[in-house]
């Protein structure tokens, strides 16, 4: 698989925006300069590939081949073609009558650029002493954070089947109040029973702020009932939560769905 990113850069940002082969748009964002753009850079791009990263090729576009962020993206592996600022002006006149310029247009010329005429630009090589020093840590940087993305994926995959309520109440599922939480209530019968303190001191030793607020929220998201799959399913989840039976359904902590004492939801394992 290839994917192509043009990279529009100032001193303290990056405009960036990844493309297909057939040139469609994948996505785009403004990262800031330094590790934490890079990182998210990774965490987009590995989003795309999905499955296929060992195998895929990235191209990047940018306006040039010197700094720390343009050797890292070497470092890492990706191939990067330094545009000539005069080029990507050309290029936009190509395709714009106004040949207008501005951060978001110039990402994706780049990304164009590199997807259709790469075979006319010019490489970057990694020869400099400062992209061999990098070259280890800015690799393994970014296949931690492709490795992220992917168990990221997965566990969302898994909960939408599982625990859907959990994509409800979790705005980041790789964060680390999130995956404490989940790890003690993973599944709807403990995550109903999670306190407001205790989402409390997750949500604070992750740094997080207006903690009471967020913390009601999440709360709330969790003892949602789940989506409805039909009358059978409805009273086997409420069972499985509320461990009793539902009224007007016969006697207390009868299954009324006859399902034999089997609950609704099933911890993965269990």
């Amino acid at each position: 698989m290839e994917l192509f990113v043009g990279d529009d850069w100032a001193e303290e940002h990056h405009d960036v925006e990844l493309m297909d082969p057939a040139g469609r748009r994948l996505g785009r964002a403004r990262l800031p300069e330094g590790v934490t753009g890079m990182a998210r850079l990774h965490a987009m791009i590995a989003a795309q590939l999905g499955e296929g990263v060992e195998d895929a090729v990235v191209k990047v576009g940018i306006e040039t081949d010197r700094g720390p962020w343009a050797q890292a993206l070497i470092a890492a592996g990706y191939e990067v073609f330094a545009v000539n600022p005069l080029q990507a002006a050309r290029y936009r006149e190509r395709h714009s009558v106004s040949g207008a310029k501005s951060d978001k247009a110039d990402a994706h010329t780049l990304a164009d650029m590199v997807r259709t005429d790469s075979h006319q630009l010019r490489p970057v090589a990694a020869d400099s002493p400062r992209a061999e020093a990098i070259k280890v840590v800015a690799r393994a940087h970014k296949t931690l954070i492709w490795e992220r993305t992917r168990h990221t994926q997965r566990l969302r995959h898994a909960l939408r089947e599982y625990f859907p309520a959990a994509l409800e109440a979790f705005e980041d599922l790789a964060a680390s109040d999130t995956l404490e939480l989940l790890s003690k209530a993973p599944d709807p019968a403990a995550a109903v029973r999670l306190s407001i303190s205790q989402i409390s001191a997750a949500l604070r030793r992750a740094g997080r702020r207006k903690i009471e607020e967020k913390a009601a929220v999440i709360q709330t998201a969790l003892r949602a009932p789940a989506p409805a799959r039909g009358c059978r399913g409805r009273l086997r989840h409420q069972r499985a939560i509320h461990g009793r039976g539902v009224e007007g359904t016969g006697r207390a902590g009868q299954d009324p769905a006859g399902a034999g004492g089997e609950p609704f939801w099933t911890a993965p394992g269990r």
